[in-house]
């Protein structure tokens, strides 16, 4: 069978052009959320700090899982916390098949012994995995209110106090801390990861809160109102990211969030390339899951705005970057084959220049988000140039796996949840 070779030109054309407006599209995305977050930025000094004026009963939840080297740094931090022990209960949800069931419970006794509220829950499997042992907790839990840590999490003490005034209002489901990475500098690739994830945390985060669009739990470091996780129809496990589903899920119900940029829950980045590498599948695959699961719904049956739909699409299909950068990498030999072979497609050579605008919005996002900072600016521009470069050529690395994933969670692809070491 012979093929036209002008319709495989044209056909290899077409797709590459998809690819690129695709990106063109969601760096626009990007942008405007640069602008909401720096207004933002300018209306926060007129903001008034709220202050707690009575203390509810607050269930905290402490998802483990084989974290014998951290978990009594985090439970030293949980009890720290600057908030009367009689309003507190601690829930350690532990599915841990080392030796941490017994480090947790010699260092439960202890605090019990200290007047603290405390309890030590297994099951007797890791069904539904995280999602799992956060239903099963919520399932006893006393508190109105629900604090949730990662095992790599350090809380500072006034973290409560600081988040819980939020929910004065009777519309909040959840508010949301910022993290922070106490290992940042332990590598090139601690770095990256830091880069990208305070990317996400200043102007995702505080730019769709500022604009009023939908934003995630991040799965740790918040504070969820507990009638918000029950009328939402409780925690799912049939995604990988059950904080993206649940958020969407509160959301799409009426519930407001609350995303506090200056609450920050220090925290440890993954530092070996297989964790990072697990994580960013995870995230990719959970988020188009998560997006095959809600997005239709948002977009032809919800009520929402119509700039509430573009930026909720924008962000549940934010993993298929990776599958356009992946065929952008595998059509550029061909592409340029095409571009010096046959002069009558010149036309498209010099339209698709304008695409170049992307890499610019792109720039744009990650310098607005690393030097708008208290730190010394010329030391954040310093920062930036060597690390920019850096994460661009990471990205660029993960964008088969990340593309797999992506495609995977879009075809209902099951997989088994693995955790980040």
């Amino acid at each position: 069978m012979n093929f036209d070779p002008i319709i495989i030109i044209i056909t290899i054309l077409v797709i590459y052009f998809v690819c690129l407006l695709f990106i063109f599209l969601h760096s626009l995305i990007q942008v405007d959320l640069v602008y909401h977050y720096l207004r933002a930025q300018r209306l926060k000094k007129h903001n008034k700090t709220l202050s707690l004026q009575e203390f509810p009963l607050v269930t905290i939840q402490l998802p483990i899982y084989n974290e014998l080297y951290v978990v009594e740094r985090l439970l030293k931090a949980i009890t720290s916390l600057d908030f009367p022990k009689d309003r507190l209960e601690i829930q350690v949800l532990d599915d841990s098949r080392d030796e941490t069931p017994q480090i947790i419970a010699a260092q439960i006794q202890a605090l019990k012994n200290q007047g603290i509220n405390i309890t030590h829950l297994q099951r007797p499997t890791r069904k539904g995995y995280k999602a799992g042992a956060l239903a099963y907790g919520l399932e006893i839990a006393k508190g109105d209110y629900l604090a949730i840590f990662d095992a790599d999490f350090l809380p500072e003490p006034d973290f409560l106090l600081k988040t819980l005034p939020y929910f004065s209002d009777n519309k909040v489901g959840l508010v949301q801390a910022r993290w922070s990475h106490v290992n940042e500098n332990y590598s090139i690739f601690t770095r990256i990861q830091a880069f990208n994830l305070n990317g996400h945390f200043s102007i995702e985060q505080q730019g769709r809160n500022a604009g009023g669009y939908f934003i995630n739990f991040n799965g740790t470091a918040g504070i969820w109102r507990k009638a918000t996780i029950q009328s939402a129809g409780g925690w799912h496990s049939d995604t990988l990211t059950e904080d993206l589903d649940l958020s969407y899920r509160a959301q799409l119900q009426g519930w407001k969030f609350v995303y506090l940029e200056d609450v920050v829950a220090p925290s440890e980045i993954p530092v070996a390339v297989e964790a990072i590498k697990s994580q960013q599948y995870r995230w990719s695959k959970g988020g188009a899951e998560t997006a095959r699961k809600h997005l239709l719904n948002i977009i032809f049956k919800s009520k929402l705005p119509w700039l509430t739909k573009i930026h909720c699409t924008a962000h549940l299909l934010n993993s298929v970057v990776f599958i356009m950068v992946l065929c952008l990498s595998i059509l550029s030999i061909p592409i340029l084959l095409i571009k010096h072979t046959y002069p009558e497609f010149s036309l498209f050579f010099t339209v698709i220049n304008v695409f170049f605008l992307a890499f610019i919005n792109l720039l744009l996002f990650y310098f607005v988000s690393t030097t708008n900072k208290s730190s010394k600016t010329s030391d954040r521009i310093i920062y930036f140039v060597f690390t920019f470069p850096a994460f661009l050529c990471f990205s660029m690395s993960l964008a088969l796996q990340n593309g797999i994933a992506t495609i995977m969670g879009f075809l209902g692809k099951h997989t088994t949840f693995v955790r980040t070491p």
